[in-house]
């Protein structure tokens, strides 16, 4: 009997690193599956615009729109943002289980891998968001033109990249499912310092100096800047700012990660 030796040379390199929509759809499936996730996904953020709701100064007016259109645009990103970086955060609980160590023995790139984890977490943030304005038109207190109905679910969900990098950051760092103990609380946090749930000009002259450095800033002045008409560079450059931080931290542990092998 003879074995016959295969040259490792000839094997073919699968297009795109990889990258399979069949994958792709295992990985949203198995999220869409998981009841933490539906909760943080379609029920929280919807919650939290209800639990606002019917506040007093709701329709006075802030830029085209109202107060209410303005606290729907942020539960919207804040959700979006929770939902994203959980998505990007299950590459910790992956590692725990050692199914990224598996994936590394297969012809997967590991970027293309983080790809991929990146599209899920963007798909449930965009189903967060949907949520949230659904809740908010038929709760009929959001007053807004129509173009700031249609740009501005997908501007925040551009915003939303930027925690889908953070959570597949801290899911390099952080072991198991420690990720979310972390970025819960932590995105919370950033969100009433960086003028999501509060506006900063009812904090004093320091804590809002501090909250202009923060990730959650530049991303609510953006995700909300159709209906005021207001965004400020220093906004635009924080947005960016972090987003590369993050992308960078992102890389840096996958490459230490991958290093392993």
């Amino acid at each position: 009997m003879t074995t016959q030796t295969i040259d490792p040379s000839l094997r073919r390199v699968p297009p795109f690193g990889g990258f399979n929509l069949t994958v792709l759809g295992i990985e949203l499936k198995r999220m869409l599956r998981n009841r933490r996730t539906i909760v943080f996904t379609l029920i929280l953020p919807a919650a939290l615009l209800l639990s606002f709701g019917g506040q007093k100064g709701w329709d006075d007016k802030a830029g085209s729109g109202n107060v209410a259109a303005y606290i729907l645009i942020s539960m919207a990103l804040y959700g979006a943002a929770l939902t994203a970086a959980a998505g990007g955060s299950m590459v910790a609980l992956e590692r725990s289980l050692g199914w990224s160590r598996q994936l590394r023995l297969t012809p997967l790139n590991p970027v293309v891998y983080i790809l991929m984890k990146a599209l899920v977490a963007l798909a449930m943030g965009a189903l967060a968001i949907a949520a949230v304005n659904v809740v908010g038109a038929l709760q009929g207190k959001a007053v807004m033109p129509t173009h700031v109905w249609v740009i501005t679910p997908f501007l925040t969900l551009v915003c939303t990249l930027t925690f889908a990098a953070l959570g597949v950051f801290i899911g390099y760092v952080v072991p198991g499912e420690n990720a979310m103990q972390i970025l819960g609380p932590g995105l919370a946090l950033l969100s009433f310092l960086g003028g999501v749930f509060i506006p900063l000009d009812q904090y004093s002259d320091l804590v809002r100096h501090i909250a202009y450095w923060t990730p959650m800033y530049g991303v609510s002045e953006i995700a909300r800047s159709v209906l005021t008409h207001d965004l400020p560079w220093y906004a635009v450059v924080n947005a960016v700012g972090w987003f590369a931080i993050f992308v960078a931290g992102a890389a840096w542990r996958m490459s230490k990660d991958t290093a392993r092998v």
